[in-house]
């Protein structure tokens, strides 16, 4: 019998041995051991330090809330429970660095940092809301695992415009939970653009009063903007999370919503795109928007604020007739309209270093010669990688979003009725999980400018809740790991067989995520309009 015993035990341990890490993004070093942690309603979360309390609550709530399971906060490390703690040093080269222990002895979570604490937390809650439950017992049984990770880029982010769509705090909470879940740390809030202005600034009240009217598919949308109370309060809700909230506020182009608002400070446009640009002509468009991005600035404490810088061709081609603009260029020995948006962006730019933000623009800034030290670039012509390497040679620091394959608006295969397309290539799970920086062909030098990555979650064919869901589920999951793991580590197969765990927590909580391997269970969601109007659905 005892023999028996013995097998059992035996065999027990050796499919967890054989079992994947089921952790998302995956760690870099995670051995599988042959015991196993149990959750019950009297297990105790302690920690060595007051400064870990916010910790110690957060996993406390986030176990209420994931599982139902309930656990209790106490001072004194116990057999059998769950221990947060600080030491001095780890193996690692970032802060962001954790080491986590599952077995049956208990759960012990180690790191230099609150941040690194709170990595190695979802690490552990991953592993608990895939594991076994008991709900006649109240527990919840995961295998042993013995942990050691950190990420590899610093920048690991998601952007999500509102402007085109908006969605409202409940929905922003969400992705923030689900970020923090999947271990990214950086929200590139889109908050401006041309269907819509959504946050207040008191100081220009009509840029809500009127700017905040419409989106991309109805310019007669009622009104929908965030407060700077709901600002501050998400704000608040990402930092508790270890991810900071960077706004972008669109500039010299993108300005059409402001412009409706204030007609005094446009200068610029087309017949697609009215309106598209301000006045740089004008001493009082420099005040104006002075004026928005400090009273901006002040509700972020990230010290980083987006000015955007691009596609300023769609409506700057009539500042070639405007007088002021005329003015400017031989009164500042302005050769052309580019010369023009770079002395713009320097003026703008200049405004939020001395409010000691570093500035971020998108590539075309890239041919400035703003200060490297104070400005970010980011990457997002996948078909100009020229600007790329002109940016890292520069010496930008350099965040990678190119469209092709980080924008979470392309369809992700043929059969998706309603989103966007270059050519006949799509943005499916495998082809962002396969993103690998040998394949830019960049130095060593280059390399060491690079940031991070972002997900860029335009919103032109996004009109819903669901259809946002549809949209990020489960890429979401190939962005952490694309951010997190080193390519040599990365195993597309091994990936599918996490995300296939991954998508039954989907299910629990409700999301309504894209199928990767059978699209027909989750159609994709369409509104009433796009389904009555096929030329409309094939945008």
């Amino acid at each position: 019998m005892k023999f028996l015993y013995f097998s059992i035990y035996m065999l027990i341990g050796m499919a967890a041995l054989a079992q994947p890490c089921p952790i998302i993004p995956q760690p870099n070093s995670a051995k599988a051991i042959t015991e196993e942690f149990t959750l019950t309603e009297r297990t105790v979360i302690s920690y060595n330090g007051v400064e870990i309390q916010p910790l110690a609550n957060f996993l406390q709530a986030d176990l209420l809330k994931s599982v139902g399971q309930t656990a209790i906060i106490g001072k004194l490390r116990v057999s059998g429970g769950i221990h947060l703690e600080f030491v001095k040093k780890l193996r690692a080269q970032t802060g962001e660095a954790y080491v986590l222990t599952v077995g049956r002895k208990g759960t012990t979570i180690s790191a230099t940092s609150s941040h690194g604490l709170f990595n190695g937390i979802n690490s552990f809650l991953q592993l608990i809301r895939l594991g076994q439950k008991n709900v006649g017992k109240k527990t919840i049984r995961i295998a042993g695992w013995e942990i050691n990770d950190e990420p590899r880029f610093e920048w690991r982010g998601i952007l999500l415009d509102e402007s085109r769509h908006f969605f409202g705090m409940s929905t922003v909470k969400e992705l923030l939970d689900w970020m923090a879940f999947y271990k990214l740390n950086k929200f590139h809030w889109h908050l401006t653009d041309e269907p819509a202005w959504r946050i207040e600034i008191k100081s220009y009240p009509k840029l809500t009063q009127v700017g905040s009217t419409g989106s991309f598919d109805d310019p007669l949308a009622p009104a929908n903007y965030y407060t700077q109370e709901q600002i501050k309060e998400i704000v608040a809700y990402a930092g508790a999370r270890f991810i900071d909230v960077i706004p972008e506020i669109d500039m010299p182009g993108h300005a059409t919503a402001a412009n409706r608002a204030y007609p005094a400070f446009s200068g610029g446009g087309s017949s697609k795109h009215p309106e598209f640009t301000f006045n740089p002509g004008l001493d009082t468009t420099y005040r104006y928007l002075s004026s928005i991005l400090r009273e901006a600035d002040a509700l972020f404490p990230s010290n980083m604020v987006h000015i955007g810088g691009d596609e300023v061709s769609f409506g700057n081609e009539k500042w070639n007739s405007i007088l002021e603009v005329k003015k400017l260029m031989n009164s500042q020995r302005l050769r052309d309209l580019i010369a023009v948006e770079h002395y713009f962006s320097a003026r703008m730019a200049d405004t939020l270093y001395k409010l000691n933000n570093k500035v971020l623009l998108w590539d075309e800034a890239a041919d400035t010669n703003l200060p490297r030290d104070k400005t970010q670039i980011f990457w997002w012509r996948h078909d100009h990688p020229e600007q790329l390497k002109k940016a890292l040679d520069k010496g930008f620091a350099t965040v990678l979003c190119p469209r092709l394959p980080f924008y979470f608006d392309f369809k992700q295969d043929s059969t998706q009725r309603y989103g966007r397309t270059w050519g006949k290539a799509f943005v499916s799970l495998d082809k962002l999980y396969g993103f690998n920086l040998n394949d830019l062909q960049l130095s060593e030098k280059q390399r060491s400018h690079i940031l991070g990555v972002q997900a860029g979650i335009w919103t032109e064919f996004i009109p819903s809740k669901a259809k946002l869901q549809y949209m990020l589920f489960p890429r979401i999951t190939a962005l952490a790991e694309t951010g997190w793991t080193q390519d040599a580590r990365k195993d597309l197969q091994n990936f599918y067989s996490r995300v296939a765990m991954h998508t039954r927590l989907y299910r629990e909580a409700g999301i309504y995520y894209y199928e990767r391997q059978n699209p027909k269970l989750t159609p994709e969601p369409l509104t009433s309009e796009q389904i009555t109007d096929p030329a409309r659905a094939q945008q």
